[in-house]
Order: C-alpha cells, then sequence, then structure tokens
C-alpha cells in the first residue's frame, strides 16, 4: 500500500492517521519545468527546482518514490482576455498522462494568470544579484510557487 493509498485521515476510537503528504505545482514550458512543493502539512509552497521539460517524467517518476504527493497542480496560461493560451492542449496532454500513470494521485488545474509578471516583479525587490534576477529559472520556479499558493488558498 502506498503513501496515496490513504484517505486524509483516518479515526476511530481516538486514533487518527493523518495523511502527510504534498502537493506538488508545474508551471509548464515548452523548455521549461518550474516546480514547487508543500511541506506534508500541506500549509507552505516551497520551490522546488526548474527543470528542461523533456526530463519532467523522470523527475516525477523519481520524485513519486521518495515523496509522498496527493495531488499536482498544472497552472493553465490564459490571455488578458481569459482565453486559453496555445499551451493550453499540451497542459490538458500532460494532466491525462499524468492521470494514467499516477491513477492515486488528483491532478488538477490552477489559473496562472501573470504568475511570470509577479515572480518577476519579486525577484527585482528581493534578489539583488543581477545575474540572479536575469535567470528564468529562477522566474519559473517562483511562477509555480504562487500557482500554489493560489491553489492552497481555493481548498
Amino acid at each position: 500500500m502506498g503513501w496515496n493509498s490513504f484517505p486524509p485521515f483516518i479515526g476511530g476510537k481516538g486514533f487518527f492517521l493523518f495523511n502527510m503528504s504534498r502537493v506538488l505545482a508545474i508551471d509548464f514550458g515548452t523548455k521549461k519545468v518550474g516546480l514547487a512543493v508543500t511541506d506534508t502539512l500541506q500549509i507552505a509552497a516551497h520551490g522546488l527546482q526548474t527543470i528542461p521539460t523533456e526530463k519532467l517524467d523522470d523527475f516525477l517518476s523519481s520524485y513519486m518514490e521518495d515523496e509522498p504527493v496527493s495531488e499536482i497542480v498544472l497552472g493553465l496560461p490564459r490571455h488578458a482576455d481569459g482565453n486559453p493560451t496555445t499551451l493550453v492542449p499540451r497542459i490538458q496532454k500532460l494532466a491525462e498522462d499524468l492521470c494514467r500513470k499516477y491513477p492515486a494521485i488528483n491532478v488538477v488545474f490552477q489559473d496562472e494568470s501573470f504568475t511570470s509578471r509577479e515572480a518577476q516583479d519579486i525577484i527585482r525587490k528581493s534578489v539583488r544579484s543581477r545575474k540572479k534576477r536575469r535567470d528564468k529559472s529562477l522566474v519559473d520556479k517562483i511562477s509555480a510557487v504562487l500557482i500554489l499558493q493560489r491553489y492552497l488558498k481555493h481548498i
């Protein structure tokens, strides 16, 4: 029985077993993927890393072996007018693939409108090094954190 087989809690006669699993967020891009994850209590979101898109499947397989994950949140990009971007079909295909590969994990979408712009503002205000401020992988990772934070506010 894997980590994701347990319900959120099992109670009875004073005994509670809480599901200590994480929520993983993905900011999907054609070249790179930003990743963020919660702590096991699903309270705080932390940037995990940015990886090349073609390595996402291998990364997830390895990560799922080591860490209990109950949900995967995929950022869904939209234009300013609310219409989906050209990336949405690839993200929907990714969601289908994840559901097939990890049937015990809930896969959900979260609006990611303006997360890259917000991430750039955060970096501009908090990162001193000009070289680090230009690092696109940092933007992707912070965008994933913002997607995850938005999702956590909704549950």
